[in-house]
């Protein structure tokens, strides 16, 4: 059993299949720069703002080169320090919404707390985006961490496992909606509706789905739901591990699960270029605001327990993943591995979104389709 949305894709008659769904081996997006400061707690020298005009000249930069995913982060306050790391940034749902106008290939994504926006809401607003976008629409499900962002929607956060327990009935009444025809009624644990209905239906079967928790209960809920999970991968050959989703999926659900990670990319005509970039990323690291960020990872997120207190540094300079550095031919070598570990995708950020995919755009998309991981 393949999952819903390829089966969909191959049943629509003269439509082009959801990007994440082509064939190209390893699948490219571009990440984070709907908030300030990116996914880097530095203060290192950039000319990347967080604006509007920045957001759309990134976007549809990635979309002329082919790239099949512009994914947002799903902030509503940032970390404080000098920074305040992404303490400015925008709605997610609104956001893709612009971008599905101004592009035509890419898929553009909602990261969607599902504790802040009620079910019928989002169906009704994933839909929208999706005939707007002609089916290039996605959602980043994400059941909450950051406990100070939780609170400003009032009440207190539930327990971690609990959290996936509420996300799995928001996406049940979601999924309903985006697929039944007739009224119905809901009584679950979370929520008790009435008469429940949405119309129209999305553009295919529904949305892409995508989750990035490595939790015990993040990985099952992956596994059940989505077509995609997202892994935080801090060492190349750590990769096998974040990989079980995919055999979960296929002996419990009889469903097929890709991984994708997210990456820092620093590519520059010699190595000595790069690391000296990553340096400077360090040298003016936020250390004030990445400390909050893991402080309350380590007390909310059980995604990242084991690494919190080895990965400040990789924190500083993206979330505490790999960075891939070097010239062009190293940085496809490093995404040649990722692939051949057995990832299906990545999605890159910058410290200079603009000026550093032109570089990715001149010097590695040509290595890359030489080595036969796109066309």
């Amino acid at each position: 059993m393949t999952n819903a949305v390829s089966k969909a894709d191959k049943e629509s008659s003269g439509r082009r299949p959801h990007p994440l769904m082509n064939d190209q081996k390893l699948k490219l997006g571009v990440f984070g720069m709907n908030c300030s400061n990116g996914l880097l707690i530095s203060n290192a020298p950039t000319s990347f703002e967080m604006t509007w005009e920045q957001t759309l000249a990134i976007v549809t930069k990635a979309d002329r080169m082919g790239f099949e995913i512009a994914l947002p982060l799903g902030r509503w306050r940032g970390f404080g320090g000098t920074t305040d790391f992404n303490g400015v940034s925008f709605e997610t749902y609104t956001w893709a919404a612009g971008l599905a106008q101004a592009t035509s290939n890419i898929a553009v994504f909602a990261t969607s707390h599902v504790s802040t926006v009620h079910p019928v809401v989002a169906a009704k607003q994933a839909v929208t985006i999706d005939h707007i976008s002609n089916g290039r629409f996605g959602i980043n499900l994400v059941m909450g961490w950051f406990r100070p962002e939780m609170e400003m929607f009032g009440g207190s956060m539930s327990e971690h496992d609990a959290r996936y327990a509420y996300g799995d009935e928001w996406l049940d009444i979601v999924q309903r909606l985006w697929r039944e025809e007739e009224p119905f009624d809901y009584n679950g644990n979370h929520f008790n509706l009435k008469g429940v209905q949405a119309h129209p239906k999305p553009i295919r079967d529904r949305p892409v789905l995508i989750n990035a928790g490595t939790s015990g209960a993040g990985l099952q809920f992956a596994a059940k739901n989505v077509d995609f999970a997202f892994a935080s991968i801090d060492k190349p050959e750590n990769i096998s591990r974040h990989l079980a989703v995919t055999e979960i999926a296929k002996t419990k659900y009889d469903r097929d699960v890709g991984v994708f990670a997210s990456a820092l990319v620093i590519a520059r005509d010699t190595e000595e270029e790069a690391r000296a970039v990553y340096q400077s990323i360090l040298d003016q690291g936020d250390w004030v605001a990445a400390k909050n960020m893991m402080a309350v990872l380590g007390i909310e997120s059980q995604s990242f327990n084991e690494r919190l207190a080895k990965s400040q540094e990789k924190f500083v300079a993206g979330y505490g993943t790999n960075a891939l550095l070097g010239t062009p031919e190293q940085i496809t070598e490093q995404l040649q591995a990722y692939s051949d570990y057995g990832l299906k995708g990545v999605v890159l950020y910058f410290l200079d979104y603009v000026k550093e995919l032109d570089y990715f755009d001149r010097k590695v998309m040509p290595l890359l389709k030489e080595a036969g991981l796109r066309h």
